[in-house]
């Protein structure tokens, strides 16, 4: 997925409840070490803006795994995909309600909600680190970044 993905200039990361910073986090390490624009929102925000910002060159990252705002994220995917937003959603294993509606899927392993969160962030930590060895930039020294605990 990488590899199709690395074509891609703009990125935008929703999730609802823990799926929001998770989505945050994801935005940040594609930022850091790919050098491509990447930002995050909540999905109910979606529709305050962000949403005019998609088309078929700026792909949508949605954490719709379990919790109890997925339903709410199946619909704001269906939202994005209208805008013919290409869509990488991580779903839970099993769950079969964005068959057929988004572009790609990544199953994640049933796990309660928090664990599912961490689960989810170092899977998009490595997505973001795929691209940026696809997009051959020296993901173990990112330019311009400095370890907050050095940085006084």
């Amino acid at each position: 997925m990488a590899i199709r993905y690395s074509r891609y200039r703009n990125f935008m990361f929703t999730g609802r409840g823990l799926g929001y910073p998770v989505g945050l986090e994801g935005a940040l390490k594609l930022k850091e070490i790919s050098y491509v624009h990447a930002e995050g929102t909540t999905g109910g925000e979606l529709k305050h803006g962000p949403i005019a910002l998609l088309d078929n060159e700026f792909p949508v990252i949605a954490i719709c795994t379990a919790s109890p705002t997925k339903d709410k994220m199946v619909s704001n995917v269906h939202e994005i995909v209208a805008r013919d937003a290409p869509v990488l959603a991580l779903i839970t294993e099993g769950d079969h309600s964005l068959d057929d509606v988004a572009t790609d899927v990544i199953q994640m392993p049933a796990v309660e909600e928090a664990a599912g969160a961490i689960l989810n962030s170092v899977l998009l930590q490595l997505f973001a680190y795929y691209i940026g060895v696809e997009l051959g930039q020296d993901v173990d020294q990112p330019r311009n970044l400095a370890k907050s605990v050095t940085v006084e």
